[in-house]
């Protein structure tokens, strides 16, 4: 249950009318209203059906009426002091808002049926949510605002979800005044008031560093030491507040800050278990809006006395969002408290651990916060789900090189009984897995097997086999395939083209070798992306050697297409499909990085001799398999790049929808945003479905995609364009992949 004190989302009052309550209610999305008088006296409640209801039957009388003559009188509410049980007992599959009101029956909360959570700026942290980062700058910024900018500055480019900094009225905080003859205090106390002397900045540079904060992207949190302090920072409307571990004792501070009705993050350390027991009492009796933060006083703190367990028990106590705050060296510790369920992190940020003050020491330098960040993103990327164990698109490639299949140990006839003397156990795994053993014996073999010839799990199934025919298709299409294989696998079907995925040892063969007369079919050509050594095929690396390189092999690939050409004499421009390169090892390239790549692109194609061939460039997802691995790739993936760079350059490309798919799952773009924008370029068509953010190549029906839909968008962006069935591994079991794509495609109208 989540308890939302900011309640003016949820109000209408009772003279408004029909419309203005529906302008509130979409402005706002909120399914149920709340009718008041003045006051904030509740006098009912309107939901959206009600609203719908009342349009469809009275209409004619225009929606100027009261709001008031439709309320629902007859309502469900709770006391605000309820308990959190009785609360939630009043939730039923109708019923997702209440209101809770106080003794005067004024709408004070409502309590909504859905997870806790704490929304700062358009950040929401919740239990499901990722961490929420947060740069502590502190007094790091020694008093000037120039340094404080520095310091947001760095914040945002180390990744950070937030910049915190930390005010305190010093002429009322401490005993007769910050400036009274402190000599008779203690060491401690003397050395921070001395800090907080020189090094604080004022009101309107405080202000000043919000609104820079804001100008830069990142949400500015600032903690109140006092209430003088909370009042000049509600003046100035921050969206919530950071509790500093000193005041979790200090209710009549907390109880300010929930009077706010904004959410805020209270630290733990340096108070026992009574005292933090104590303070979510108050927390849960106000209904607060809040998270815990796990942290150790200390600076900086032992390793020993870190406890990241604690988490577990406040989370426990609290029912509510838990972080940790760190004062330890380093960063490994916030790392693994997200690994432990942490939503929030804080740790210092400091342009000098040299510099004046406690916290510097323990801070992290915009090069660790960096570091810190990442290995943040990449523990939540890697958590996963507890849920049933599923093979990798990765360890599918690899288990295709280095995983055993079982295949036929001599001919096997269709209709024999498979025995164990007719089969073996061999590499590579691109067959019916070992462990299908004993579900392949006894069984009658669907088709003629040569020896050395894999089984599939088709063999063991009761479905039928998909077998080639000829397809009712009215694109011009055709199928992949290599030398080894396209004269078997055009043998009963009727392709228009033949797309020759190329391998780097294929460049090296003689085309008189697998060519003895011209074909009927066109041809299209497809570039192999790995070549011998390890050398992945990227026109737009930064190391000149290695762009040179990969200019070289491209253009021996140009110079086999136009030998091959002669024997397909119905194509007189094959077109040979590439992907360009531009991936990048550890990380997403930024935008300045990627238009220098375009750049670089640019200038490799020009040396290029593409005289009697078109290069047709191939979008890409975010995050390609190379031969098991994974990448990140940056080139042709975004949709108004595309559409420049083929303006600028002259170029038409492939339109992989896998891959444009998955790009616009990870990036939440719009699918059809996508096809509008660079779909017209498109003189080739690769087609699979997709899934997730790296599920590419899958069975069409298998993923994301909606054929009949997108046939229909492409019958209107480039209806000359050609397409293949690019289904992973599609070639086995005699191009079985490709026939049941196929199939589906003549089925939708293809």
């Amino acid at each position: 249950m989540f308890i939302d004190r900011a309640i003016s989302a949820f109000i209408v009052h009772e003279d408004d009318t029909i419309l203005s309550a529906l302008a509130r209610a979409e402005k706002n999305s909120a399914r149920t209203m709340f009718c008041v008088s003045q006051g904030n006296v509740l006098r009912g409640v309107v939901t959206g059906g009600d609203l719908r209801r009342w349009i469809v039957r009275n209409s004619e009388q225009g929606f100027s009426v009261p709001i008031s003559t439709l309320v629902n009188t007859d309502y469900v509410y709770a006391d605000f002091g309820d308990s959190r049980t009785a609360i939630m007992s009043l939730f039923t599959a109708r019923i997702h808002e209440i209101p809770l009101v106080d003794e005067n029956h004024r709408l004070i909360a409502v309590a909504i049926d859905k997870p806790h959570e704490l929304k700062f700026g358009n950040h929401v942290v919740s239990k499901s949510s990722s961490a929420f980062v947060v740069a502590e700058i502190g007094n790091n910024h020694q008093g000037d605002l120039g340094i404080a900018k520095r310091l947001v500055d760095e914040a945002v480019a180390a990744g950070a979800d937030c910049a915190k900094f930390q005010m305190r009225d010093l002429d009322g905080l401490f005993v007769d005044g910050p400036n009274k003859s402190d000599l008779s205090e203690d060491l401690g106390a003397q050395y921070v008031l001395d800090l907080l002397r020189k090094y604080s900045l004022s009101k309107d540079d405080m202000f000043r560093a919000f609104d820079y904060c804001r100008a830069q992207g990142i949400e500015p949190l600032c903690t109140p030491w006092d209430l003088t302090a909370l009042n000049a920072l509600e003046g100035y409307g921050l969206s919530g507040y950071k509790i500093a571990s000193a005041d979790l004792t200090n209710h009549q501070l907390l109880r300010g800050v929930i009077a706010t009705s904004k959410p805020f993050i209270l630290s733990t350390g340096m108070s026992n278990e009574e005292e933090i027991q104590s303070t979510i009492s108050i927390l849960q009796q106000s209904h607060a809006c809040y998270a815990l933060l796990h942290c150790c006083s200390t600076y900086p703190t032992p390793y020993k006395d870190v406890n990241l367990r604690y988490m577990d028990h406040l989370r426990d106590m609290s029912d509510t969002v838990v972080g940790y705050s760190g004062h330890e060296r380093g960063y490994a510790v916030p790392i693994a408290a997200v690994a432990r369920g942490a939503k929030i992190i804080e740790k210092h940020i400091t342009l000098d651990k040299t510099q004046e003050g406690n916290d510097h020491r323990v801070s992290l330098l915009p090069s660790e916060f960096k570091d810190m960040v990442a290995g943040i993103r990449a523990v939540e990327a890697s958590m996963g789900a507890a849920q049933e164990r599923v093979v990798t698109q990765g360890e599918l490639l690899n288990r295709e090189v280095l995983a055993k299949s079982i295949v036929a140990s001599r001919p096997i006839r269709a209709g024999e009984s498979i025995t164990k003397d007719m089969i073996l156990i061999k590499s590579p795994g691109k067959g019916l897995q070992p462990s299908y053993m004993e579900q392949l014996l006894g069984r009658k073999a669907k088709r003629d097997l040569d020896r050395g010839e894999f089984f599939f799990e088709s063999d063991i199934s009761d479905k039928g086999v998909s077998s080639p025919r000829p397809y009712r298709i009215k694109r011009r299409w055709g199928i992949p395939v290599r030398f080894h294989d396209y004269k078997h696998l055009i043998a009963d079907t009727n392709p228009s083209f033949l797309e020759f995925h190329l391998s780097y040892k294929d460049i090296e063969e003689s085309v008189t070798d697998h060519f003895e007369q011209p074909l009927s079919q066109g041809l299209l050509v497809h570039a192999p992306e790995l070549f011998q050594g390890d050398h992945i095929l990227d026109l737009a690396a930064l190391e000149y050697d290695y762009r040179s390189k990969s200019i070289d092999h491209l253009q021996q690939v140009i110079d086999l297409t136009r030998r091959m050409q002669p024997f397909f004499p119905s194509t007189d421009r094959p077109a040979i499909v590439v992907n360009v390169g531009g991936h990048s090892e550890d990380g997403a390239l930024t935008q300045s990085q990627v238009l220098e790549r375009y750049d670089i692109l640019a200038g490799s194609l020009a040396t290029l001799d593409r005289e009697g061939v078109e290069l047709l460039p191939q979008t890409m997802p975010p995050y390609p398999w190379h031969f098991g691995g994974q990448r990140y790739h940056n080139l042709f993936v975004d949709s108004s790049q595309i559409r420049k760079i083929c303006e600028e350059n002259d170029l038409r490309i492939c339109l992989d929808v896998s891959h444009s798919k998955l790009a616009c799952n990870t990036y939440k773009w719009s699918f059809d945003d996508f096809l509008d924008e660079c779909g017209g370029y498109a003189a080739h068509i690769h087609i699979a479905d997709a899934r997730g953010v790296d599920g590419e190549g899958l069975q069409l029906g298998d993923g994301d995609l909606d054929i009949v839909y997108l046939r229909k968008k492409l019958d209107r962006l480039c209806s000359d364009a050609s397409m293949i069935p690019e289904i992973w591994q599609g070639h086995k079991n005699n191009g079985e992949g490709f026939w049941e794509a196929l199939a589906v495609l003549e089925d939708a109208e293809w």
